[in-house]
C-alpha cells in the first residue's frame, strides 16, 4: 500500500497545451494527498527520470504515479527500482491528442484519470517473485524430424533434454521416406536431409537422454516442476522437466474413407504413403498384377480442403507428389504421368522444383476435381474429372491412381496424460491441432509450459518442421528461465504477479476452476481451488468468475478497479455532462485507443477508460459500482470471439458477454435500461472504428437520459 506517494506530471508532447498542469498538481496534492508533486516538460528525459530516482533514493516517495504518455511507451525510462510501485496515467494519447485543448471537459477528463491512477497506485502492493526450485531440463515428446531438431537445439544451448519416442527407433515419418523434398539450392532435385546423421547426434549427445519404445504415463505439476512418469521396457521411470515440447508428428488421413476415389474398390488405387513405401522398396508396379504401370495419375487434395473430410490444406501433398514423380522418371522415363489438382501450392523456392518437374516430357498437369475412379476396360482405371480450366468434363484412362492424402496430427490418442482437472490432453481446434493464439503465439498451447511444434501443431513439411522445432525449443527455454525468476511467460511476459485466494470465504462453486482457460487451477474433493501459480498467465479470469471476490493480485484486484471507478467525479444531473465507463481489454482495445490518439481522432470526452487484463476478468460488481455511483452507462470493448477468436486469453469477450447478460436481467428488475450496457468486439487493426463506437454509445446514453441513481 502506498505510504509516500509521488505524482510526476509531464507537460511535453502537447499535454501542457491541452490541460492546465497547475490544476492537475492541485488535484494531486490537495485532493489526493500526494506527498510530492512535480511537473516537467520532458519527464521521460534524463533529467526527469533522474528526479524521480532521486526522490525515491532520498525516501521522499515510495510510490510513483507518472502522468504522461501511454504505459505502452517509454517502459524502460519509467522502469524503476525493484519493489517500487509505478502507476502510469495516460494524459497524452487518451487526453491531449484526442480532445479539444484548454476545454473544460478535457480538463475534467485529465483530472479524473489522475484520480483513478492515484487510486490504483494506493491499492497496489510491491511485487515479489515466486521462489521455488525450478528444473531447467526439457522434455521432448516425439523422435521424428521435429523432436530431434528441438532436442539438438536445446542441448546446443546448454540445456539437458529427455527425448521420448514411442517406436523402437528414432526418425518418425521422414525415416520411412525414400528421399526428402528439396531443402537447399537450387531446389530443383530431391535429396536426403541428413536425418541419419542427426539421429546419431541425438543418441550420443551428452546432454540428451533418449527413451525409445517409451510412452508418457502421467504428467503432474506445473512449469519448472513437471513430474513425468514414463513407461519404458524396464518398467516405470520418473523424470522432472521444466518445460515440454510436443513433437508427436502426424499420420495420414484414413484413406479408406475415400471410396468415391476408388480406394478399396481396386488394388491399383493406393495412397501417397503406400506409393512412397513401394518406391523405397524398389520397383514401382501395379499392385493388382505386379506389371509395369504405363500411366500413373495423382489425385491432389484427396480428402483435403473438403468439408466432408479435412477442411484444411495439408501443406505437403503437392511437394510429395512432385517428389514421387521423380521416382517414376528414374525407373521409367516413358511412363505417362497425370496430376489432377485443385491448386498447386509450392511456396517460395519450392516453385523451382515445381517448374523443373512440370517441364519434363510426359508429365501432364490439369486443374480439376476428381469425382470418381472406377474400373475400366482391360483392367485399367477410368478417372472422371470435372471443373477443369476448359470448363469441360473429361475422362482419363490410367493403370495406377495415387491419392495424395492429407495429414492428421497425432493428437487423438493419449500422449500427455496430464493430471489437470480440465482434461488429460491439450485442448484442440477443428482438425485436432492444439488450440492457441496462432497469430501472436504460434507455439503456445493452452497449457502453460507445453509447446507444440511441427506437424503436431500445424500441417508442414520437414524443412518447416525443423524451423518450428527451433522456435518451440527457444520458447521452452524462455519458459524455464522466466519460471526461475518467478515471472509469467506470456502474454504478460515478465509479470511478477500471481493470484492469491482467500479460501476461508470459498463456497466451492467451481467457477474459477471451470472458467480458467489454461488449467491453472485444480481442485480438491470438495471443489476448493488448488492453485498452480506457474501455470497461471495472469489473465484474471478467475478474479472475474468468483462471486465471493476471494481472488486478487497484488497489482490487480476487484477492490482496486472498484476504487478507480469510485474516483471518477460524477457531475450533477442538471449539468448535462454524462459519464460513461469504458472497460477495455489491454491487449487490443487499449492499444487501439492509443492508435486513435496518435492519429488525433477525437471522441466524446464523457468516456472514462479503465484497462482490464482481459474482459474475462470482468467482475460484475464493477458494473454495479459504476451505476450506483451515478455513471450513466458502461461499455466494454474486447477482442473478437468465436471460431477465429483473437483473444490472447482464448475466450475473454465471450465470458464477459455471458456475465453481461446476467447483469442486464438484474438492471431490468431495478428499473434501469439494459441499453446502458454494451459489449463491442474490436480487433486492434479496427482502431478507426473506436471513436465512432464511443460517440454512438454516448449519444444513446444522452437519449436515455441521466442515470436515475445519480446523486444517491
Amino acid at each position: 500500500m502506498a505510504g509516500k506517494l509521488g505524482v510526476y506530471i509531464c507537460t511535453g508532447c502537447g499535454i501542457g497545451e491541452a490541460v492546465d498542469g497547475e490544476k492537475l498538481a492541485k488535484v494531486a496534492t490537495s485532493e489526493c494527498k500526494a506527498a510530492s508533486c512535480r511537473t516537467h516538460p520532458a519527464l521521460c528525459g534524463a533529467e526527469g527520470c533522474a528526479q524521480i530516482r532521486q526522490d525515491l533514493a532520498g525516501g521522499a516517495v515510495d510510490t510513483v504515479v507518472v502522468a504522461a504518455c501511454s504505459p505502452r511507451f517509454k517502459t524502460e525510462a519509467f522502469s524503476l527500482n525493484h519493489g517500487t510501485v509505478v502507476e502510469r496515467v495516460n494524459l497524452r494519447e487518451h487526453v491531449a491528442w484526442c480532445h479539444a485543448p484548454q476545454d473544460e471537459n478535457t480538463q475534467m477528463l485529465a483530472e479524473d484519470y489522475l484520480r483513478m491512477g492515484v487510486a490504483r497506485a494506493r491499492k497496489t502492493e510491491p511485487l515479489e517473485p515466486l521462489a521455488d526450485e525450478i528444473s531447467r531440463a526439457l522434455l521432448v515428446i516425439g523422435g521424428g524430424v521435429t523432436g530431434i531438431t528441438a532436442a539438438l537445439e536445446a542441448a546446443a544451448a546448454g540445456y539437458s533434454v529427455f527425448l521420448v519416442e514411442k517406436e523402437e527407433n528414432l526418425g518418425g515419418a521422414a525415416a520411412r521416406c525414400k528421399r526428402q523434398t528439396p531443402a537447399e539450392p537450387p531446389y530443383t532435385a530431391v535429396n536426403g536431409d541428413g536425418l541419419t546423421a542427426r539421429m546419431e547426434a541425438v543418441l550420443y549427445h551428452p546432454r540428451i537422454q533418449v527413451f525409445c519404445s517409451a510412452r508418457v504415463v502421467r504428467i503432474e505439476g506445473q512449469p519448472g516442476m513437471f513430474d513425468v512418469t514414463l513407461s519404458i521396457e524396464a518398467g516405470e521411470h520418473q523424470i522432472r522437466a521444466g518445460a515440454i515440447v510436443v513433437a508427436t508428428g502426424w499420420k495420414p488421413y484414413d484413406v479408406s474413407r475415400l471410396v468415391h476415389l476408388g480406394y478399396g474398390v481396386s488394388p491399383d488405387v493406393i495412397s501417397n504413403l503406400e506409393f512412397e513405401r513401394m518406391a523405397a522398396a524398389g520397383r514401382i508396379a501395379r499392385p493388382s498384377n505386379g506389371q509395369r504401370a504405363e500411366s500413373i495419375l495423382f489425385v491432389q487434395c484427396a480428402g483435403s480442403r473438403d468439408p466432408d473430410h479435412l477442411p484444411y490444406c495439408s501443406s505437403i501433398c503437392c511437394m510429395e507428389t512432385l517428389k514421387q514423380i521423380t521416382y517414376i522418371r528414374e525407373q521409367d522415363p516413358e511412363a505417362q504421368v497425370y496430376v489432377v489438382y485443385k491448386d498447386v501450392r509450392t511456396p517460395g523456392q519450392y516453385e523451382r522444383f515445381y517448374r523443373a518437374v512440370q517441364d519434363q516430357a510426359l508429365n501432364f498437369f490439369t486443374k480439376g476435381e476428381v469425382t470418381a475412379v472406377k474400373p475400366g476396360a482391360g483392367g485399367r482405371l477410368t478417372v472422371a474429372v470435372e471443373h477443369t480450366l476448359l470448363g469441360e468434363s473429361i475422362q482419363l484412362e490410367t493403370d495406377l491412381v495415387v491419392l495424395a492424402t492429407g495429414m492428421v496430427p497425432n493428437g487423438s490418442e493419449q500422449i500427455l496424460n496430464l493430471t489437470y482437472r480440465q482434461g488429460p490432453e491439450l485442448p484442440v481446434i477443428s482438425g485436432g491441432f492444439p488450440d492457441s493464439h496462432f497469430v501472436c503465439f504460434p507455439y503456445e498451447t493452452r497449457r502453460t509450459g507445453i509447446y507444440a511444434a511441427g506437424a503436431a501443431r500445424a500441417p508442414m513439411d520437414a524443412a518447416q518442421a525443423r524451423q518450428d522445432a527451433m522456435g518451440a525449443a527457444l520458447k521452452a527455454i524462455q519458459c524455464v528461465e522466466l519460471a526461475a525468476q518467478g515471472r509469467a511467460v506470456h502474454p504478460r511476459g515478465g509479470d511478477l504477479s500471481y493470484p492469491s485466494f482467500f479460501l476461508q470465504r470459498c463456497t466451492q462453486c467451481k467457477r474459477c476452476t471451470e472458467e480458467c482457460p489454461f488449467g491453472a487451477l485444480d481442485e480438491d474433493a470438495k471443489g476448493t481451488p488448488k492453485p498452480n501459480p506457474y501455470r497461471c498467465r495472469r489473465c484474471g479470469v478467475c478474479l472475474g468468475a468468483c462471486p465471493e471476490r476471494i481472488v486478487s493480485f497484488k497489482n490487480y484486484s476487484v477492490d482496486m478497479i472498484a476504487s478507480m471507478i469510485k474516483a471518477i467525479e460524477v457531475p450533477e444531473e442538471d449539468e448535462d455532462k454524462p459519464r460513461v465507463l469504458a472497460l477495455v481489454c489491454e491487449n487490443d482495445a487499449y492499444p487501439a485507443m492509443d492508435l486513435a490518439g496518435l492519429k488525433r481522432r477525437r471522441y466524446d470526452p464523457s468516456v472514462r477508460v479503465v484497462p482490464l487484463r482481459c474482459l474475462g476478468s470482468l467482475n460484475i460488481v464493477w458494473i454495479a459500482d459504476a451505476l450506483s455511483r451515478g455513471l450513466d452507462g458502461v461499455i466494454l470493448v474486447g477482442c473478437k470471439y468465436g471460431d477465429d477468436y483473437q483473444c490472447h486469453f482464448t475466450k475473454g469477450s465471450e465470458l464477459a458477454q455471458r456475465r453481461l447478460e446476467n447483469v442486464k436481467e438484474t438492471l431490468q428488475r431495478l428499473q434501469l435500461e439494459s441499453e446502458r450496457l454494451q459489449l463491442t468486439q474490436l480487433a486492434i487493426n479496427e482502431w478507426e472504428q473506436l471513436p465512432q463506437v464511443f460517440d454512438a454509445f454516448v449519444e444513446r446514453i444522452r437519449k436515455l437520459g441521466p442515470n436515475p441513481y445519480k446523486g444517491f
